[in-house]
């Protein structure tokens, strides 16, 4: 089937029209906190202010990078260089910790510590953005706070004899307790997480150790994380990296989808096509950013996005289920807004890089369930959760877990890939 250059151009129109007119108004409308510093994040269904007296390190960095990733690539006519550097003197001011180093969990609005532990998830997040902040605006401090945290990491959380990073501590960097403690668990979720943000540092550094260390969390992601067999992601891992039961963590991150219960059904053998999608776009990104490296990760970046998109995408109502079993199928119908994000840009990957014909119709699968179904175009933001047909579940614009890193990033990224595959089909 040959690709339409007039869908791929409607497409376009569709997302730009969509970041300009409603998703990138949504948040500078009313994301900048000018009374306490930082970023109001919680929002529900018509993106009023919940009130809630949280501002969390995940929110608030991811905030810096839609800002800073916005401004990059053209957008905002300076006013999102302008939050990016309200949200950075916030994270520097407020939730940098003096006397230990590094960037405490969670702050309440006024920027007092609410949680003070270090843990790795967050760190991922502080660096990919501070180094996009430094990207997109020179301003070194970007840079000076990201290294300040790669190198408390490789200090304190790398683990020298089993290789990848413990992820959970205390404020004075001693490792967590065991089981839901976290001090115990290695995850996809912060390994994936780190390449990209060791991705994003190597661009603005172009130091060699954070290339090395970008190598050596790619060859875990891929000998450790990975199913041998499928290319998948597996969630959970011993220190020694043995697979562990997806459990839930008193610090809760990475459970948005299960508030209840300490442990996942399917907990042995789940996988995300969001996550596995994902990671073949963010792996094909670090090998351009590094000069080199797509050819020896091919075989594994092809495989991946072919799971995801064989068995993560709905043909009868569009849009993709959360997740399955690694040898295929589906166990979780519904549809989470960051997945249908990721399959996006995914789905346009392979269509630049593999073969266009086989991995457009899947790209237009999920376009046209998101821009039907997942964007509260009223408001501007996406639904959060929806039921496979496409009817709302969860109603909030935006949490702590939910802001604006997985969307915004996805209009930025789908355009650049859109316009690329026009030229290639002009």
């Amino acid at each position: 089937m040959a690709i339409d250059a007039k869908q791929v151009s409607a497409c376009l129109d569709e997302c730009k029209q969509h970041l300009t007119t409603e998703l990138l108004p949504f948040w500078l409308e009313r994301c900048k906190d000018d009374e306490n510093g930082g970023f109001i994040t919680h929002f529900d269904k018509d993106g009023n202010d919940t009130g809630e007296d949280e501002k969390s390190l995940i929110a608030q960095s991811r905030t810096v990078y839609t800002m800073a990733s916005a401004h990059r690539a053209g957008y905002g006519d300076g006013k999102c260089a302008e939050y990016a550097k309200h949200g950075v003197d916030f994270l520097i001011d407020k939730m940098w910790d003096t006397e230990h180093g590094g960037f405490f969990w969670t702050v309440d609005r006024k920027g007092n510590v609410a949680i003070d532990k270090k843990i790795i998830y967050g760190f991922s997040f502080a660096i990919y953005s501070l180094s996009e902040y430094t990207l997109a605006t020179g301003d070194p401090r970007g840079l000076e706070y990201a290294e300040n945290v790669f190198d408390l990491m490789q200090k304190y959380c790398a683990d020298t004899m089993y290789g990848g990073y413990f992820e959970m501590f205390e404020r004075n960097w001693d490792l967590c307790g065991p089981g839901s403690g976290g001090g115990d668990r290695k995850t996809l979720d912060a390994h994936m997480h780190l390449m990209e943000a060791f991705t994003t540092l190597y661009e603005c550094s172009g130091q060699s150790v954070h290339r090395r260390k970008l190598l050596e969390d790619i060859d875990i992601l891929i000998k450790r994380i990975l199913h041998p067999e499928y290319a998948t992601g597996i969630p959970q891992f011993t220190p020694d990296w043995q697979i562990a039961p997806q459990i839930k963590f008193d610090i809760i991150w990475g459970w948005d989808r299960f508030a209840e219960g300490g442990e996942k059904p399917n907990a042995g053998d789940n996988t995300s096509a969001g996550h596995n999608v994902e990671f073949a776009w963010l792996l094909a990104h670090a090998t351009d950013i590094m000069g080199e490296g797509f050819e020896e990760y091919r075989d594994v970046i092809k495989k991946a996005m072919d799971h995801g998109m064989k068995n993560g995408i709905d043909d009868e109502y569009g849009g993709v289920y959360v997740e399955g079993p690694h040898s295929g199928g589906v166990y979780d119908r519904e549809k989470e807004f960051w997945q249908q994000a990721e399959v996006m840009i995914g789905m346009l990957e392979g269509a630049l890089r593999f073969d266009a014909e086989k991995y457009w119709p899947a790209y237009e699968n999920v376009h046209r369930f998101v821009f039907d179904k997942m964007i509260n175009h009223p408001v501007g933001e996406w639904w959060p959760l929806l039921a496979r047909e496409g009817e709302p579940i969860w109603t909030h614009m935006s949490h702590s877990w939910k802001v604006n890193y997985h969307t915004v990033r996805c209009m930025v990224q789908s355009i650049k890939r859109l316009e690329r595959l026009l030229e290639k089909l002009q």
